[in-house]
């Protein structure tokens, strides 16, 4: 996992957030033991592609991912993606706003297809969603582009100088993304009916309201 509040959230060594929550009811029901780790996004997936981890939560399938990524358990609800800016020349309406713009993007991520292939764009990547919206506040960029939950959550621990643009990209269903490496491809039908049970129960949408009633 990376720091993501507020899908993945890593405090004093205690990993929480909507994601995990979820995922530890999924544990939970099947009798395993989990242990998260926290790392950068890029080797998150790099240790996915080894088979060096077994799970991550919340991936969106690509060309690439899923040469080593199995997406069969979709999990998380569409979420669309916002753009946020501080001067107001930098305010995106319509997506030809986006032309001539600095946009930072996470490295290593994807949040829609004609966006991410579109060569006429200006993307550069960072590590970190705070620290993208850090050198926004500073004026080193023009726009940060973000999911929705998580960009809010990062703008509002920086500064209430950074604005969310009425524009937005729309969002895709998010995956429980096993390693193509790992023996927990064997246990997919055990996790979508655990899922299935926590959706049909109603613990899955009581965890999403205890992170999404933050916001």
């Amino acid at each position: 996992m990376n720091h993501s509040p507020p899908y993945r959230i890593l405090d004093d060594g205690e990993a929480r957030g909507f994601y995990i929550d979820v995922f530890n009811a999924l544990a939970d029901q099947l009798g395993w033991e989990i242990e998260y780790q926290a790392v950068p996004f890029r080797r998150v997936l790099w240790m996915l592609e080894s088979g060096e981890a077994d799970i991550m939560l919340g991936a969106l399938p690509t060309e690439k991912r899923i040469g080593y990524l199995d997406f069969s358990i979709a999990a998380f609800p569409p979420e669309p993606k916002h753009f946020f800016y501080v001067h107001p020349e930098n305010r995106i309406t319509r997506y030809a706003d986006l032309k001539g713009k600095v946009i930072e993007v996470l490295r290593g991520s994807t949040y829609n297809a004609d966006f991410d292939k579109d060569p006429s764009l200006i993307r550069e990547p960072g590590i970190s969603y705070p620290m993208l919206m850090r050198m926004l506040e500073a004026g080193r960029l023009d726009v940060v582009v973000a999911p929705e939950l998580v960009g809010r959550h990062s703008a509002a621990t920086v500064s209430d100088r950074l604005r969310v643009s009425p524009f937005t990209l729309s969002g895709q269903t998010s995956y429980i993304a096993i390693s193509r490496k790992s023996p927990v491809m064997a246990h997919r039908d055990d996790l979508q009916a655990a899922l299935a049970r926590l959706r049909d129960n109603g613990t899955f949408d009581r965890i999403q309201r205890r992170y999404t009633s933050e916001e």
